[in-house]
């Protein structure tokens, strides 16, 4: 491991104005990506598929405004209200605002519910820059999987798929068009972000990307960041393999994850956003080298405020 300069200390509100707006981009017939830029923390992608009156959303968003915003662009675009929603994961970003859908239908894995169930709305204040977050209802998925789901949105086939690992989170869901070949993949890939395992796994996200392989998407929609194509599948697996091999050599050599982090060159990885992350999958690999198994609880919060330290002791920069 070589020396990084210390972090430079996050943008704080005062570049709000810097964020180009929301876009939809119509990925293939019918099939929208819901792009906010710039898909830092708290600042996530969402989609919708329409055919006739049917529209399927996938995710939500972490304010009121924002969501609002998201179901205005499907009004827009000339869809009807949602009549099913489909959430990729629990973390907040992507379901605080499942509550502004009274009329759909939510569907997710079995642990995204449990997940939300226990959590309800998360309002981390204090860990990150202030987000006013408007009137928010926990509103967790009613209908539950375990490892895969067809949806159909007309004639659209829309398939949801677990891979039966924790990676990201431990309730990580894909939605695969066929048809289309267009593969929403929540956060299992954060295109010109720093990816993150705090609350998965990292062995679980390289078999995650494995299988995100096997689809041969001609159009990737991550969790954050803008549309792509299955290239960042390899950005993200470098990463991860990064973090493993960084971290087997500062846990042999008894540094603590946080110790790690301020001493580990980023390199390649070094252009990508919210750089502090490497300090909570840092936590998450140094708990499977000692046998924790993907999923398995640990002190997320004694991670994240490694992740506030690594910050120079201030709020992680969030615009949301």
């Amino acid at each position: 491991m070589s020396t990084s300069r210390p972090p430079t200390p996050g943008h704080h509100r005062d570049d709000d104005h810097s964020l180009a707006p929301p876009r939809v981009e119509e990925v293939a017939p019918g099939v929208f990506a819901y792009v906010q830029p710039d898909g830092t923390w708290w600042i996530n992608n969402t989609g919708f598929v329409l055919d006739g009156s049917r529209a399927l959303a996938i995710d939500t968003c972490a304010t009121e405004r924002r969501t609002q915003a998201y179901l205005d662009a499907i009004a827009g675009s000339g869809g009807a209200a949602p009549s099913m929603l489909v959430n990729t994961h629990h973390h907040g970003d992507h379901t605080n605002g499942n509550g502004l859908l009274p009329s759909a239908t939510i569907i997710g894995h079995h642990l995204c519910r449990d997940a939300m169930v226990r959590s309800g709305i998360v309002r981390p204040d204090g860990l990150f820059d202030p987000v006013q977050w408007g009137a928010l209802t926990v509103a967790p998925p009613f209908v539950t999987f375990t490892h895969r789901l067809d949806l159909h949105v007309g004639d659209v086939l829309v398939e949801l798929h677990h891979f039966g690992t924790a990676a990201h989170t431990t309730n990580d869901v894909v939605a695969w068009i066929p048809e289309h070949r267009v593969l929403f993949t929540g956060d299992l890939i954060f295109n010109g972000g720093t990816p993150f395992v705090l609350m998965g796994s990292v062995a679980g996200a390289m078999v995650a990307l494995d299988r995100l392989m096997e689809f041969d998407a001609a159009v990737v929609v991550p969790g954050h960041g803008p549309p792509c194509t299955l290239g960042a599948v390899d950005t993200v697996g470098s990463y991860l393999r990064f973090v493993q091999q960084a971290a087997a050599e500062a846990h042999e050599a008894g540094l603590s994850p946080l110790e790690a982090a301020r001493h580990i060159d980023l390199g390649e990885f070094a252009a990508l956003s919210d750089a502090e992350r490497l300090v909570g999958n840092l936590h998450r690999a140094y708990a499977e080298i000692e046998g924790a198994r993907p999923g398995d609880d640990i002190d997320i919060a004694v991670a994240f405020g490694d992740m506030y330290a690594f910050n120079g002791n201030r709020p992680l920069r969030c615009l949301a």
